[in-house]
């Protein structure tokens, strides 16, 4: 008894395990009709379906890559290429699944590791021309890639030079600018000062004439007194001189 139950688990388990592998193999049909008829979007839902019952697929998964790559859904592409790569024991189609990786990175400009997945390629398959001229045109795109941006580089390097001999200049105009106004303020004060000496001065001048004039009639009326009082000790003398005559 024990034996028929185990004997009929396994039957139930093939038979569902059949049912399923071929549910895949239609959905997987049809999902590649629909992609010869360039419905990317429909053979993407149908792919879909044929993966939510074989998420272990590698057929699938990279037939789904390519539904992704052709509607520009690159990142989800990406996903199931390395999914492809990672179950497929098949060393030609794990080939083409590093190659549309590589392909890519080449639309995102990644070059440095389409070169890698190339490489990975073409270590699965060698005689593919395909992917070595892909590989020595992502080495090339490198190698631009880098030149550009060495010239960029140097280009910021020479702006910012430019840019620091420009504001050193700019600095030394405002010094020299400011330098020119302290001067100028100096010698507008200066002439303010002479300005004010030159309004101070008919005053002072008035009262030093003044003191000059005052300074002459005192020296006058002293001179006038003196003589007046040797003119009158001349007259006490000769009357001195009559009377004792």
């Amino acid at each position: 008894m024990k034996q028929i139950l185990i004997l009929f688990s396994f039957i139930f388990i093939f038979s569902i395990s059949a049912f399923a592998q071929k549910q895949v193999r239609t959905e997987l049909r049809k999902g590649n009709k629909e992609y010869k008829a360039e419905k990317y979007t429909e053979a993407e839902i149908a792919y879909r379906k044929a993966l939510e019952l074989n998420a272990r697929s590698a057929d699938v998964a990279y037939n789904l890559g390519n539904s992704l790559y052709k509607q520009e859904k690159f990142p989800e592409a990406m996903e199931q290429y390395q999914a492809a790569a990672s179950e497929e024991k098949d060393k030609e189609k794990a080939a083409a699944a590093w190659h549309n990786t590589g392909n890519v990175f080449m639309k995102n400009k990644d070059y440095q590791k389409s070169i890698e997945a190339y490489k990975q390629a073409l270590r699965r398959c060698p005689q593919d021309d395909e992917t070595r001229y892909n590989l020595a045109l992502a080495q090339k795109l490198l190698q631009d890639q880098q030149q550009d941006q060495n010239k960029d580089q140097n280009k910021d390097q020479q702006q910012n030079k430019d840019k620091d001999k420009q504001q050193d200049k700019d600095k030394d105009k405002q010094q020299d600018k400011d330098k020119q106004q302290d001067q100028n303020q100096d010698q507008n004060k200066d002439q303010q000062q002479n300005k004010d000496q030159q309004q101070q001065n008919p005053d002072q001048m008035q009262q030093q004439n003044a003191e000059q004039i005052l300074d002459a009639m005192m020296q006058n009326e002293r001179d006038t007194q003196e003589k007046v009082k040797a003119q009158q000790m001349q007259q006490q003398k000769q009357r001195k001189t009559d009377k004792n005559w």
